[in-house]
């Protein structure tokens, strides 16, 4: 292997060591035991460690991770399609702008680190030893002073090791809690039912897989021809096209509709009525997956608004004298861009999300489910693009040694 890739593996792998272990440095003035057994089973906080690797659950100094940062961007993402100004930095002033865009990112991740720690500091307040003014100021800045800890190291794992550090760190965190999955599904059980057990697994595991991979790497070719070959006899060329992912808005239409999904069942508990939570527990199942699939599609949509807006697309494909075979320009076109594409893609997303689901319920298994499909869905896409971040690296360094 190239030396110098071997450095830049080793650097990562040190700094995601060095983030890793942030986690498990405690707060003191807490009872990190009972607080770790009442919060087993809050769903919404173990949604929350799938992006920092069980850090709500340690209230470690480093508990909040990476979520403050993932929180700014997103809020960054929806700024730069409300705000003109923010437009305007990522459409028109090119690398500068963006330079300015991430750092005003870094400034919100700095305000959002500070109101989720006072969030969690007033949160634990019944498993602390003795609340004052000091304990609280402590809490509030070393929650925020991790979490920006974090930040950094994801900004040197970027720069000086290989791979995106953000999503390396997800990744991380993510591979983190698979032993503790897998502890919970075997515990108890005989030899051959673990041995039937496993076979399935690693099918519907294996099935998970290529699905996302197909998901999420899948491009759909949409024929596109000019006003030119319009005039002209021969046929259109095969090779006029529109290159457009089959899912523009990747895991991020789960991450939204599990996190929502997540809330109701904690709320639940706060009601005394028995006849209305029999009644939910009766319809819980089909009323979770119809909830969770509207949820996805209407995500789905939103985000290609978000990041692929058709109506850009079509005004674009308009100026070069460009349409969509068998398609009107305009409206029909957007329309056309919305239904054959975002559509399909948020139907294929929505089954791979149940799947775990349906398996859980048929078969017993509920190692998937507790994995969880957008777990997954970010281990292959950071998997694939580690992989082709290696590749590329390779591929440039054999370029410098040919120009030298």
């Amino acid at each position: 292997m190239n030396q110098k890739l071997q450095e830049k593996l080793l650097v990562t792998l040190k700094l995601l060591a060095l983030a890793r272990l942030g986690i498990f440095i405690p707060i003191p003035g807490i009872d990190h035991n009972t607080f770790y057994n009442n919060v087993q089973q809050n769903s919404f906080v173990n949604f929350l460690n799938i992006f920092s690797g069980g850090g709500f659950s340690t209230i470690g100094v480093c508990a909040l991770g990476i979520v403050p940062y993932i929180n700014s961007s997103i809020f960054m993402q929806f700024g730069v399609k409300i705000f003109p100004y923010l437009e305007k930095l990522q459409e028109e002033e090119g690398e500068s702008g963006r330079q300015k865009i991430t750092q005003l990112t870094r400034y919100l991740t700095f305000v959002w680190a500070l109101i989720q720690s006072v969030a969690i500091t007033f949160w634990i307040r019944p498993y602390v030893f003795n609340w004052n003014f000091s304990f609280i100021l402590d809490t509030i800045l070393a929650l925020t002073a991790g979490s920006l800890i974090i930040l950094w190291i994801s900004d040197l794992i970027t720069k000086d090791g290989i791979g995106n550090g953000v999503s390396l760190l997800i990744f991380q965190n993510i591979v983190a809690g698979i032993p503790k999955t897998i502890e919970q599904s075997i515990a108890g059980q005989s030899f051959v039912i673990l041995a039937v057990k496993a076979v399935l697994i690693i099918v519907l595991f294996s099935l998970i897989i290529l699905m996302a991979i197909f998901i999420q790497e899948g491009t759909r070719r949409i024929k596109i021809v000019s006003i030119k070959q319009l005039g002209l006899s021969e046929n259109i060329s095969e090779s006029s096209y529109l290159p457009l992912k089959l899912n523009n808005g990747n895991v991020m239409p789960i991450v939204f509709a599990s996190a929502l999904m997540a809330i109701p069942p904690y709320f639940l508990k706060f009601i005394n009525n028995t006849g209305f939570i029999n009644l939910i527990n009766e319809i819980r199942q089909p009323l979770y997956i119809i909830s969770y699939g509207i949820l996805i599609v209407f995500f789905s949509y939103f985000y290609i608004l978000l990041n692929l807006n058709p109506n850009d697309i079509s005004k674009n494909l308009k100026k070069m004298g460009v349409s969509i075979v068998g398609v009107r320009p305009g409206k029909i076109t957007v329309q056309y861009l919305l239904n054959k594409l975002t559509f399909i893609g948020a139907i294929l997303l929505f089954f791979l999300a149940i799947i775990p689901y349906i398996t859980g319920s048929v078969t017993k298994i509920n190692m998937l489910k507790g994995l969880g499909v957008t777990s997954l869905m970010i281990l292959v896409g950071v998997s694939i693009d580690f992989a082709k971040q290696i590749q590329t690296y390779l591929i440039s360094q054999k370029y410098d040694e040919m120009t030298k």
